[in-house]
C-alpha cells in the first residue's frame, strides 16, 4: 500500500530513526566534569582558538545563532539542544523517535588550533555525552568526537570506546585540513573499521582552518550552507581515489547533512574519468560509482526538494533504497519534519527502510 507521509493519520504512529540530533553544553562549564584543573583554569584564562580567521564565528546572522530554532531555546535559558527534557518533549517523544543519533559539534576539539586542548576537549566531550545524554535515554547513541587533524589520538579515543555499543559511530569532519583521503587519516580509518563502526562525515565550521569554498570565504550565507554539500562531495572523491576502500574494504561512510541528490551525478562523473585515465589510479581496481554505492550511506537532511517531487524516487532509486537514512537536524533552523520532509507515495516497504530499517542496519540498533 502507498502512502504519502503528510496525509498520515494523526493516529499513526511513525517510528523513526533519526540520524543526526546535535547536543550542545549550556557553557563550557558542562564539560568541567571530565576536564582536569589545567584544562578548566585554560578555558578560564585563554578560551578556544580555532584555525580560521574569524576569531568568534562565521560571520552570518544564521551563524551568530548557530543556526538553531527560535522555539528550541530552553526556558531556563541556555542555546537550543542543550537541554534534555525539551528536547525529549519537543523531538524526541512528539515523532516517535526510536533512536537518536547525537552528532557533538560544539567544543568537542575538532577545530582547536592547541593540540593537546584538543585531546581533552575530544575526550570530554564523549564522557559527557554519556553522562548527560545516552545515560538519560535509551534512544539515544553518542558519536566518537574525534581530531581529525591528530590521528594518533583519534586513534586511541576510538579504541577506549570500541566495543561500548552506546557509541554508535566515529565523528570527523570533511573539511580537514588536507582531502580527506590522504594517507594521514588511514590510521582513523583503519581504528574504525577494527572496531566495526562506521564514520560519520559531517560539515563542521572550518576545523581544517580553509576557507569552506574553493575560492576564499563565501560573501552570503547562502553560499556558505551550499559548501556543505560540495565540500562532503570532494571527500567522497578523495576517499575513493585515494583508495581508502581497496585499504579498508569494510568502512563504512555515513554522509551526514550534505544532502544526496549529487551522489549518482557524480559517480557517473568518476566513471567517465577513471575509464579514460585510469593508469593514472592503479590502485582503484573498480569503477568509481561502485565504491561510492556500496561504502556510503546518505542522511536526508537537508532534504532535495524538485520542483517534481516525484524525481525524488528517482534520485532514490539511483543511489540505492538500502542506502538513505532519515536525519531531522534537530535543532537547527532548517529542521526536517518526519511527517513532512518526503512529500511523494511511496511504499510502506521503502518508508521502513528510509526511516528505521537502514540507520538501525548500518549503526547495529537494537
Amino acid at each position: 500500500m502507498n502512502a504519502p507521509l503528510r496525509e498520515q493519520k494523526a493516529s499513526q504512529k511513525l517510528m523513526i530513526v533519526d540520524c543526526d540530533i546535535h547536543p550542545i553544553q549550556r557553557s563550557a562549564k558542562d564539560l568541567y566534569p571530565y576536564l582536569s584543573k589545567t584544562w578548566q583554569e585554560h578555558i578560564e584564562s585563554f578560551g578556544a582558538h580555532v584555525r580560521q580567521g574569524m576569531t568568534e564565528q562565521i560571520m552570518w546572522p544564521r551563524m551568530m545563532a548557530s543556526g538553531q530554532r527560535a522555539d528550541a531555546y530552553p526556558p531556563q535559558g541556555g542555546p537550543p539542544g542543550s537541554d534534555y527534557e525539551l528536547m525529549k518533549r519537543q523531538h524526541l517523544d512528539p515523532n516517535g523517535v526510536e533512536f537518536g543519533m547525537l552528532v557533538a559539534l560544539s567544543k568537542g576539539g575538532m577545530e582547536e588550533r592547541n593540540q593537546p586542548f584538543a585531546r581533552a576537549l575530544s575526550s570530554a566531550v564523549n564522557e559527557w555525552q554519556l553522562h548527560d545524554w545516552v545515560e538519560r535515554d535509551a534512544r539515544l547513541r553518542a558519536g566518537i568526537v574525534v581530531t581529525g587533524e591528530d590521528p594518533d589520538h583519534a586513534v586511541a579515543e576510538i579504541e577506549k570506546r570500541a566495543g561500548d555499543r552506546r557509541f554508535a559511530q566515529v565523528i570527523i569532519s570533511p573539511r580537514s585540513a588536507e582531502p580527506i583521503g590522504r594517507r594521514r587519516y588511514w590510521p582513523i580509518f583503519a581504528a574504525a573499521e577494527r572496531a566495526g563502526l562506521p564514520i560519520g562525515l559531517h560539515p563542521a565550521a572550518v576545523p581544517g582552518g580553509n576557507p569552506s569554498s574553493g575560492g576564499g570565504w563565501p560573501t552570503y550565507y547562502m553560499q556558505e550552507h551550499h559548501t556543505f554539500t560540495t565540500g562532503s562531495q570532494a571527500a567522497a572523491v578523495s576517499l575513493v581515489m585515494e583508495g581508502v576502500f581497496e585499504q579498508f574494504p569494510k568502512l563504512r561512510i555515513a554522509m551526514i547533512e550534505s544532502g544526496f541528490s549529487w551522489a549518482p551525478a557524480l559517480g557517473w562523473r568518476m566513471d567517465r574519468i577513471w575509464e579514460r585515465m585510469r593508469q593514472e589510479t592503479p590502485h582503484i581496481k573498480r569503477p568509481p560509482s561502485e565504491y561510492l554505492r556500496e561504502h556510503f550511506w546518505f542522511a536526508t537532511q537537508p532534504m532535495e526538494e524538485p520542483e517534481n517531487p516525484q524525481d525524488i524516487i528517482q534520485m532514490f532509486d539511483w543511489i540505492g533504497w538500502d542506502h538513505i537514512m532519515f536525519s531531522t537536524d534537530y535543532p537547527h533552523w532548517d529542521f526536517d519534519d518526519p511527517r513532512q520532509a518526503i512529500k511523494v507515495r511511496i511504499t510502506d516497504e521503502q518508508r521502513e527502510k528510509i526511516f528505521r530499517a537502514n540507520a538501525k542496519a548500518l549503526y547495529q540498533l537494537s
